[in-house]
């Protein structure tokens, strides 16, 4: 069941972006799927997960880190489902703006989920995670900079889907902030640049994504690339420290 989950998110959710890259590669229509599109068709998977989840009676608790605490959401849990894998798959998706960007950071994430997995016994979980390390890091041959393949929405909204979903099987959800760090900075770079521009007229980043905002300082991509991977993978470790030996 937990595999079928995971397939179900990462392939439903990487059919999605298909369609808004196909659109804008092959039918020339810059804007692809509208946003209103994109999210119905993120909840859409989102309820399926739920209630194949719910079919097969897991947990609906969500745990707090450093804590003995879990908090049973009940049938609120479906929001917060919800919630996660689209916000998550967006998130990913947000930091796909350079060369290696998101499958060095991807495959970090990934990792250290795996490892949290296995350590929970969740085999199958843990080995669904090392694949996808496995299937980014050979991505990553091709698409370190300069790029000769691009991820598109097809891989960065397949990837966030699943980062979310293992968080979610092995009761991982709030680690997951740390976790996928990375792509948390990124995605409040951007709620954080359009609150102050419509409240003040003000930008407080050069440009978001956060990234951009490094490559208008000067910093080269590689430069960007590696750092973000660094910060990614203090995070990674930060987690199953907090997690294992905690």
């Amino acid at each position: 069941a937990e595999t079928f989950l995971l397939l179900l998110v990462t392939v439903g959710f990487g059919i999605l972006g298909f369609l808004d890259d196909f659109i804008k590669v092959v039918m020339k229509r810059n804007l692809g799927l509208t946003s209103k599109q994109k999210l119905a068709g993120q909840i859409l998977i989102s309820a399926v997960f739920f209630y194949i989840y719910q079919l097969n009676d897991f947990a609906t608790t969500v745990s707090i880190p450093l804590t003995d605490i879990s908090v049973d959401l009940g049938w609120f849990y479906v929001l917060f489902i919800i919630f996660w894998l689209v916000g998550f798959s967006n998130a990913v998706n947000l930091t796909d703006g350079l060369d290696g960007l998101v499958s060095g950071t991807s495959a970090i994430a990934f990792g250290a989920l795996a490892v949290l997995a296995w350590n929970q016994s969740q085999y199958d979980v843990s080995i669904f995670a090392v694949a996808v390390v496995g299937a980014v890091l050979g991505f990553l041959v091709f698409n370190a900079h300069p790029a000769k393949v691009f991820m598109g929405d097809t891989g960065s909204l397949a990837l966030g889907g699943a980062i979310a979903a293992i968080a979610i099987l092995t009761k991982l959800e709030i680690l997951l902030v740390l976790i996928g760090g990375v792509f948390v900075i990124e995605t409040l770079s951007v709620i954080i640049q359009v609150i102050s521009f419509k409240t003040t007229g003000k930008r407080v980043f050069r440009m978001s994504p956060l990234h951009h905002h490094y490559e208008l300082v000067g910093w080269s991509e590689w430069r960007v690339v590696v750092t973000f991977w660094t910060v990614g993978l203090l995070c990674a470790v930060l987690g199953i420290y907090i997690e294992v030996w905690i």
